[in-house]
């Protein structure tokens, strides 16, 4: 009972502390107290107050880095409650205004992404989570469809998933061991789910409004904005507003199609230059065509290259988030070995190939391979196997779920470390796992998962069993 009384005063003393913006350093441009007392700002000070609470009063108990990243965060909300209030007194800006209106922002979270480097500490992930998080706080800087952003609500949630995966790791290790950093953790993503969602889609769904009678947004003269911070998108070519394009088009030269068009439409005789087709030359009274296929041809065709009908072969990481492994025939030394935990690896009809994967992904999908070896070390979500024949996948490290669907014929090869796997399969037959044996560096043991099963009515419900087979 103390301790729940503990609990609620020492969240109410964080609210009150929240909610004395002004004595923190942070005071109100202008001196205009109707937009401080706008409904929408008090709102954010109920947030900041309600949600922003939890977090720091798990920090304080925590102490040290974990401390100084969350004031480093209460800051960063502070600052933005200060651009919500200089929104409602200012006209909106262009792309170098708007840059300059959020330097007090981005200079907050360039403090935070510096406690990030250097020599990694003990409390890295929480450092990485709350740095990764303030990219959510950066929806204020949407001015429109056109400004190549995300909606702010999807903006909030896209951004939490890079602090995510830091913040599971926090979970995963103090789970049995410190609850003060798994409430952190838990306090940080409320914070931004449902905390700054919610409050995004109840006051600020298509952005923020800025004001048409109030001050302009100076730029900065020669300074561009922060690397760091997700700036807007730059501005259209200067051919875009140059004197060119206001001409007619009638009076510039056509290119491409549009000048067989105009050559056709002008009534020259454009087919002066071509040559008449005589009976001779004609494919029907050509003798030295034949309806017999020569052996020379067919030795031709069949000794070049072997290519999948779907398309070249590929290896590439696209978009920086996906790596594509596609239509690879007898590639016995495929290595992807420049790759991080937030990337992901799609493997597509292959055939005869061995790829081998160095590094921490985040998923692997082995899709339409006929005879393809898949080597790897960690995986974060999951391992999935679909539609493939005759495949071998082996896992060095950790895989928490190995799926196999629609597939004839699998080895799974499983580690020490990855024999807690889940592996779920559906539609597929000759399903074979190996594993360790019970003394260090002994032989694999092969298992079988089934594939037949009965089942049975029993007591108003049907139970399935596996079939088993033994000898007589």
């Amino acid at each position: 009972m103390e301790e729940k009384l503990i609990e609620r005063l020492e969240s109410a003393v964080a609210r009150l502390e929240a909610l004395s913006l002004r004595s923190g350093g942070v005071a109100v441009s202008g001196g205009d107290d109707s937009a401080a007392t706008d409904p929408s700002i008090v709102a954010f000070d109920d947030f900041i107050g309600t949600c922003f609470g939890r977090v720091s009063s798990a920090a304080e108990k925590i102490g040290g880095q974990v401390l100084e990243v969350t004031r480093i965060l209460e800051q960063a909300l502070n600052v933005q409650k200060e651009l919500l209030i200089k929104i409602k007194q200012t006209r909106k800006p262009d792309l170098a205004g708007l840059a300059e209106f959020l330097k007090p922002l981005n200079e907050v979270v360039m403090k935070a992404n510096a406690m990030t480097e250097g020599r990694r500490s003990d409390f890295f992930n929480h450092l990485k989570a709350a740095a990764d998080s303030l990219a959510a706080l950066f929806w204020i800087a949407y001015t429109g469809k056109e400004c190549g952003m995300s909606m702010p609500i999807a903006h909030v949630e896209e951004s939490w998933q890079m602090a995510e995966f830091y913040c599971n790791k926090i979970l995963v290790q103090y789970k049995s061991k410190d609850p003060n950093h798994v409430e952190w953790a838990k306090a940080l993503k409320d914070l931004y789910l449902p905390g700054l969602r919610d409050y995004v889609k109840s006051h600020y769904p298509l952005g923020p409004v800025w004001s048409s009678t109030g001050k302009a947004t100076a730029s900065a003269p020669s300074k561009a904005p922060a690397p760091s911070a997700p700036a807007p998108p730059p501005p259209p070519p200067a051919s875009f507003f140059s004197s060119e394009s206001s001409q007619p088009s009638s009076s510039k030269p056509k290119e491409g199609m549009a000048a067989v068009f105009q050559e056709i439409s002008s009534g020259k005789s454009v087919t002066a230059g071509l040559k008449k087709v005589t009976n001779d030359m004609k494919a029907k009274n050509r003798s030295d065509r034949t309806g017999i296929v020569a052996v020379a041809a067919k030795e031709g065709r069949a000794g070049a290259p072997s290519f999948s009908k779907a398309g070249p072969p590929k290896l590439e990481l696209q978009m920086g988030r996906k790596w594509a492994v596609e239509n690879q025939i007898g590639k016995k030394n495929l290595v992807i070995d420049d790759c991080d935990a937030k990337q992901s690896v799609y493997i597509f009809g292959c055939k005869d190939s061995v790829l081998h994967i160095q590094g921490k992904v985040n998923n692997i999908t082995i899709d339409k391979c006929t005879k393809m070896g898949v080597v790897f070390t960690d995986v974060v979500a999951a391992c999935e196997i679909v539609n493939c024949n005759g495949v071998e996948v082996q896992c060095q490290g950790s895989a928490p779920t190995i799926s196999v669907d629609n597939t004839g014929g699998c080895q799974l090869y499983l580690s020490k470390d990855s024999l807690g796997a889940s592996i779920t399969t559906a539609k597929s037959s000759e399903i074979n796992v190996l594993v360790p044996g019970a003394e260090p560096g002994g032989d694999l043991v092969e298992h079988a998962l089934p594939q037949q099963f009965i089942h049975a009515f029993k007591d108003g419900q049907f139970e399935t069993t596996p079939v088993s087979h033994s000898g007589g």
